[in-house]
């Protein structure tokens, strides 16, 4: 799992957690759905200004982002 990876897996998860759409984050972080989107699905970087930004609205601390799951955390793909 690469660094994207490490920070989509994390972001959205403790998105999850705190119940909130992507709608709603990216509206609060200033940025587009679409681009939390593909934040979220690994597929663009992130920057530091950024990852800043999710931090506080998320209320964690940045390296939560890019600490590696734990297996026993770890989501399985279905399908």
């Amino acid at each position: 799992m690469d660094l994207r990876q490490v920070f989509a897996t994390n972001l959205r998860r403790i998105r999850h957690d705190r119940k909130l759409s992507q709608e709603r984050l990216a509206n609060d972080a200033g940025v587009d759905r679409a681009y939390l989107s593909r934040v979220e699905r690994a597929v663009t970087y992130v920057g530091l200004e950024i990852v800043e930004k999710l931090a506080k609205i998320l209320d964690v601390d940045p390296a939560e982002f890019f600490r590696k799951p734990t297996r026993a955390g770890a989501r399985r793909k279905v399908g």
